[in-house]
């Protein structure tokens, strides 16, 4: 089962070819950075570089994808 569940995610992540500039644009986090929901639980993250789709990760439930990204210069508030 958790393969399958897996497999889905591949197989959606490698459909982004069709039409790659989906998604939310999150450019305060990274510029070009997009991000995409799967099945309510999943949260892709990629980029489009010319006819390149890089995926930058891939985030389950509630997971702080967000802390990834955070300037470690950056005062906290």
């Amino acid at each position: 089962m958790a393969a399958r569940y897996v497999d889905s995610i591949v197989d959606y992540c490698e459909n982004l070819q069709t039409f790659p500039h989906r998604g939310t644009r999150r450019d305060d986090l990274r510029p070009g950075l997009r991000t995409l929901g799967f099945r309510r639980r999943v949260t892709i993250l990629f980029e489009v570089a010319d006819d390149t789709v890089n995926i930058i990760g891939v985030y389950y439930g509630g997971q702080d994808y967000e802390a990834n990204f955070q300037d470690d210069d950056a005062p906290e508030h």
